[in-house]
């Protein structure tokens, strides 16, 4: 049983990655319904905000009593109030399941589906996959434990860690490929943030729907290309300084308050380097060039610290890379962040 129900609970995990992008500031879930006899007789998932849930989406597919006396598989525990959707806990009794498979709870204080199912029942089993729903959907917790948007920070190196020569040119590190897996890449996140130093120097377009630029002496020219498509929202000191510069901190809390639950960073050295200083990195995706630029003197993709002792280092953990042309793409979660 244990290795069925790893089986369906990586099938439902598949299903939820089809909402990356989609459904902010809600939680990826996919869902796998079998009969009694234990046939596969219907799936869904949660395709956009204010759709559907995973097991609504699923179950309004079975006709007749199909899933009577069945097993439905969910990577997140199903919902029990009333939102922009009925609760799911409500069409699963509907239904008759007889069997509740979920990858992990949900953290939302307002979700008691497993006390609900229970009461009704349903035999509910739990933890199937924990490890692999809870990364899945780590956006989601972070944005309910933390109150803070999740932070991605995206950067271009060569070989030895450099975004640039020492007169600042960068154009171009990595191939075309990697350039259009970044902007693939950017279209999941709620937010675009960068810095004035970047808009000043490189003048991006960096075309999505809601960006921030961090210019604390209202620095950037208004006639900048990244003015040209979507939503600016432009930080100056009047946010509040910290030794200085702007309060980072400050300015992820006003993001969420703002509804932005993820945030892709595109910046220079300096400003990932007072994220990373900051514990306010979440996950860093480096794209590194097939060169060297072998000069010291070259910009560094962070230069936030002082650091003498290696231990001191902050710590990474790669989960996936890959490669485009003559590029690799490493995604990696900082070990000092909830993941």
């Amino acid at each position: 049983m244990i290795n069925q129900d790893e089986k369906y609970m990586r099938q439902a995990i598949k299903l939820a990655l089809k909402g990356v992008g989609k459904v902010s500031p809600n939680p990826l879930v996919g869902c796998v319904v079998l009969d009694k006899c234990g046939n596969v007789i219907s799936k869904g998932y949660h395709k956009k905000y204010g759709d559907n849930h995973a097991e609504r989406d699923a179950l309004l597919k079975v006709k007749n009593n199909e899933a009577e006396g069945g097993t439905l598989y969910v990577n997140l525990e199903p919902c029990s109030h009333q939102g922009k959707t009925p609760p799911c806990t409500d069409i699963i009794i509907e239904k008759k399941i007889k069997r509740v498979v979920y990858g992990m709870k949900d953290i939302n204080p307002k979700v008691d589906g497993i006390s609900v199912l229970k009461k009704a029942g349903i035999e509910v089993v739990g933890g199937i996959m924990e490890n692999e729903a809870k990364f899945l959907n780590r956006v989601f917790i972070k944005n309910m434990t933390k109150n803070l948007p999740y932070i991605v920070l995206k950067t271009a190196t060569t070989m030895d860690g450099k975004i640039g020569t020492k007169t600042g040119d960068s154009k171009w590190i990595t191939s075309n490929e990697s350039r259009k897996a970044a902007r693939k890449i950017r279209k999941v996140f709620d937010c675009i943030m960068t810095s004035s130093n970047t808009v000043i120097s490189d003048n991006p377009r960096m075309e999505h729907r809601f960006k921030c630029i961090l210019d604390k002496n209202n620095r950037v020219p208004k006639d900048s290309i990244i003015y040209n498509q979507g939503k600016v929202l432009t930080i100056n000191s009047d946010i509040g300084l910290k030794d200085g510069q702007i309060d980072l901190l400050k300015v992820m809390k006003l993001l969420y308050s703002k509804g932005v639950c993820s945030v892709f960073v595109e910046c220079g050295g300096t400003l990932a380097g007072a994220l990373l200083r900051e514990g306010l990195i979440d996950e860093i995706y480096q794209f590194i060039g097939a060169k060297i630029l072998n000069d010291n003197n070259g910009k560094s993709c962070f230069d936030g610290d002082n650091i003498l002792n290696i231990d001191d280092s902050i710590k990474l953990k790669i989960y996936e890379v890959k490669k485009f042309d003559e590029d690799i793409l490493i995604k990696s979660t900082v070990c000092h962040t909830h993941v």
